[in-house]
């Protein structure tokens, strides 16, 4: 057993020398044909070799060596002794042609064991053959060593020999895809070190610094046939954010070289002693600018696109499946890959309403160059109700560059539980009542307002207070208030003369005393019945006629009668029942008969003389009455035809069938037709705004708005286009009075003004009848100053009727309707400067108008000059 124990542990001490024993080889990779270059093995461990070998082979010629070196060091730690040795063979070689050839590998013992060093590829170049050779370079990796014999030759470093790259992995690309750039410095000169190094800004470029090396490593490299000592000086990682050909500005650093300069002698044994024979060089090396050729992303993005550009993966899982309302969890997703990981945005999830969002927190897990790795997303949220829920799968979309189109990573779908939670309990007289938290609506997103589906394209909707209509109404309300005012002073004026009043009732005096002649003729009383008749007679001239007793004669009564308008037989037979009269007072009876044919003689008479003096209207009032008339529109204007609402219907269809451009285009042709609508203007705004075009969609709002600026849809989706533009303008604050006065204009439609107006101006007239015609001294102090307040609201409710109807004429606002446009300082593009850009949707006030160009004026003030076709007038 002990002899086993002994035989083992010297195996074991054999295996750890040989495994502790190894051979280094230093070599340049790269070396020219002329070159004579050095081969190094440094054979380490705890001992020194007993026997090396190694031959170069056929491809390469043995120019001096080996030369052997060493070194040994023994260290104690606590109180273990360590030995380690350290053993070199360096050879100078001259490969014999160019290509790439294998060193074969070299072998030595160690305590008995044979160690092999590994086999060594070497790439000969040709070099330049003018070049002399200088000996075998001094070790592999120091620039300095390698570089100065190429600088000794000459004065100075020529460009050839010390230079900067800007290498690019690619330079056509699209927006989003990664790029490596890695600058460089090549030199075969005697680099001394660096200063002021300048960096490109990379504009247009996200950008990440991947590598910015402390200590300079040059390495060989081939370039262009020849040989340089290479070094990485930074190296970046870009992403194009926006498409078109981008420059990268130069780079530049200034090196410090040495050189040799020409020795001054005197002649002296110690020149050589005190003289340096190099000097240091400033030399500014840069790249030149590159461009980057970045196309646009193919159209026809999927919704759940996230501007991920490369490939990509995506995983959900859920914090908690089962869980109570009002608890708290949280949706993880992950996307990983390669691309532009670093700019990938959050995936759009679509959570069940009740749920409440909160906002996402990011987590990145990517390399230093943010192409390769991952981002977690976490979307915490709170289930207000209980239930069973289904997450639908979250979708990611992606530009996977090696196929050259879109692709989605999809995950499955997630299941939750919630449960409904315990409450609080709170006791209310002995009993416990559940309190249940209540919160308010949140709005789980935001759209423009519904189109209209219905809407009376025959209506008139043009402005009250801009027709004849309304001022025929005014002139009307005006010409009855002023034939009341005549009316009701006539009226009181007839009350308060007493002969005129006699004279309005003297026919119905008449016929009262005829009714009593009346009933004496029926008793057959003669006397009484002639008293009777004559009093009616005279009764009725005095009071029609105004004639007192001493002047009735025939004659005069005649005259009179003629005077008035009775025609001249009607007053002959009033003369002669009133002679008929009086000689039958004092006659005999002439019968039954005779009696009864001059009461019904009577009451004709009378009655003809009392239609002959009664007045008819007059001819001017009539004329008058019959121009206000012919004013009047005597009926409503034709109803357009069946064509224009049956496309509003299709168009209506398409709308709600998702199909916006054929919307557009029914609406459009139903505008050709003539018909003008609010409504209409509204649901054409509504289509362009779904077809993305902004700025024919915020030209129609402004014309519905015109046209009732009252409407809470128009101004609410008017709104919201003006906030998807891009131009953001300052408005000139405008006087505060202004403001409130255009809210309050605005709040009704410009008709509902006027009619209100009509309405003030009619109680204003009452007012004032009532001011002019009232019987007490307070009935009149009332009239008069209620009446100065209606009146100023009546001139109030018709300055913004008005008011609506100038800004539905006014000409001078426009919108733009190109995606991008210049403003210049002047009409045309010779010597026009350009002052700023504008963006589709925003809208200007026109100025003037000069052959193809247009004069406008932004509402932070601002004015220039741009192209009539950029712009549509509202």
């Amino acid at each position: 057993m002990k002899k086993l124990y002994i035989s083992l542990m010297a195996l074991l001490g054999c295996v750890a020398a040989f495994a502790q024993a190894t051979i280094r080889v230093d070599v340049h990779s790269i070396v020219e044909l002329s070159e004579r270059f050095n081969v190094v093995f440094v054979v380490e461990g705890e001992h020194s070799p007993s026997d090396f070998q190694w031959e170069p082979g056929e491809d390469f010629t043995l120019v001096w060596g080996p030369q052997k070196g060493s070194s040994t060091s023994i260290s104690m730690v606590n109180g273990k002794t360590t030995r380690s040795s350290q053993t070199s063979y360096t050879y100078i070689l001259q490969a014999r042609r160019a290509g790439t050839f294998t060193l074969p590998p070299a072998t030595a013992r160690v305590k008995g064991n044979e160690i092999h060093s590994r086999s060594v590829e070497i790439q000969v170049v040709p070099g330049d053959a003018s070049k002399p050779s200088s000996g075998a370079s001094q070790g592999a990796g120091n620039p300095s060593a390698s570089g100065s014999s190429g600088a000794q030759s000459s004065a100075q470093s020529s460009g050839e020999d010390l230079f900067l790259r800007l290498v690019l992995s690619r330079n056509k690309v699209v927006v989003g895809e990664p790029v490596t750039a890695t600058l460089k410095i090549y030199n075969r000169a005697n680099l001394s070190g660096f200063e002021n190094a300048k960096f490109p800004s990379f504009n247009g470029f996200w950008s990440a610094e991947v590598e910015a090396p402390q200590n300079i490593n040059f390495q060989r490299e081939q370039l262009g046939g020849q040989i340089y000592n290479a070094a990485v000086l930074r190296r970046w990682t870009l992403i194009p954010q926006k498409s078109g050909d981008l420059t990268i500005d130069p780079s530049e650093i200034i090196c410090l070289v040495n050189v040799r300069r020409q020795r001054t002698r005197t002649g002296s044994l110690l020149d050589d002693f005190f003289e340096n024979d190099f000097m240091t060089v400033r030399q500014r090396v840069t790249t030149p600018a590159q461009t980057v050729h970045v196309s646009a992303l193919p159209a026809g993005a999927p919704a759940s696109f996230g501007g991920g550009v490369g490939s990509f993966r995506v995983s959900a899982r859920l914090s908690k499946d089962t869980l109570k309302t009002h608890d708290a969890a949280s949706l993880i997703v992950t996307v990983s890959g390669k691309g532009n990981v670093s700019l990938v945005s959050a995936p759009k999830i679509a959570f069940p309403p009740d749920f409440e969002v909160y906002d996402v927190k990011t987590t990145s897990a990517v390399d230093k160059g943010g192409t390769s790795g991952s981002k977690t997303f976490e979307y915490p949220f709170i289930p207000r109700s209980p239930g069973e829920f289904t997450l639908s799968p979250v979708q990611y979309a992606y530009y996977d560059i090696a196929a050259r189109r879109y692709q989605v990573a999809a995950t499955d779908s997630l299941h939750l539980s919630v449960a409904r939670s315990a409450g609080v309990a709170a006791s209310v007289e002995g009993s416990e009542t559940l309190i249940v938290d209540r919160k308010g609506v949140k709005n789980l997103g935001e759209d423009i307002r519904f189109i209209r589906t219905k809407t009376d394209l025959g209506a008139d909707e043009s402005f009250l207070v801009g027709k004849s209509l309304y001022w025929v109404i005014v002139a009307l309300l005006a010409a009855v208030a002023a034939g009341l005012w005549l009316g009701l002073r006539k009226l009181a004026a007839r009350r308060a003369d007493v002969s005129g009043s006699r004279k309005r009732q003297a026919t119905r005096q008449a016929l009262r005393r005829l009714s009593q002649a009346g009933d004496f003729l029926k008793k057959d009383l003669y006397t009484a019945f002639y008293e009777e008749l004559h009093r009616a007679l005279v009764g009725f001239v005095t009071d029609k006629l105004g004639m007192d007793m001493a002047r009735q004669t025939q004659e005069n009564i005649a005259e009179a009668l003629k005077g008035r308008g009775v025609s001249e037989e009607v007053a002959g037979r009033f003369t002669a029942l009133l002679e008929a009269c009086e000689f039958a007072r004092y006659a005999p009876s002439e019968g039954h008969e005779a009696m009864n044919a001059h009461y019904e003689e009577a009451l004709s008479v009378i009655t003809a003389i009392d239609a002959s003096m009664k007045k008819t209207p007059s001819a001017a009032v009539a004329a008058l009455v019959g121009a206000l008339l012919l004013v009047v529109p005597l009926g409503a204007e034709a109803a357009p035809a069946d064509y224009p609402d049956s496309l509003f219907l299709s168009g209506v269809t398409a709308y709600t069938a998702g199909d916006y451009p054929a919307a557009a285009g029914a609406w459009e042709e139903v505008l050709s037709t003539g018909v003008r609508s609010k409504d209409l203007l509204y649901n054409l705004g509504n289509a362009y705004f779904k077809s993305e075009q902004l700025g024919k969609a915020i030209v129609n709002y402004e014309r519905a708005l015109r046209m009732d600026p009252s409407d809470a849809d128009v101004r609410y989706n008017l709104d919201f286009a003006r906030a998807m533009t891009q131009d953001r303008i300052d408005e000139v604050p405008e006087f505060i009075l202004e403001t409130w006065g255009r809210k309050l204009c605005y709040s009704l439609p410009g008709n509902v003004w006027a009619v209100l107006s009509l309405v003030l101006l009619a109680l204003t007239l009452s007012l004032v009848l009532l001011f002019l015609l009232g019987g007490s001294e307070r009935s009149r102090r009332w009239g008069f100053f209620s009446g100065i307040v209606t009146l100023i609201l009546t001139f109030l409710c018709w300055d913004f009727a008005h008011w609506q109807l100038s800004d539905a004429r006014l000409k001078n606002a426009a919108v733009v309707m190109r995606g991008v446009t210049s403003v210049q300082s002047a009409p045309g593009a010779d010597a026009a400067k350009t002052l700023f850009i504008l963006h589709e949707g925003t809208k200007v006030k026109l100025m003037d108008e000069v052959s193809l160009y247009s004069q406008i004026e932004l509402s932070d003030g601002r004015q220039g000059w741009i192209k009539s076709a950029d712009i549509e007038v509202i």
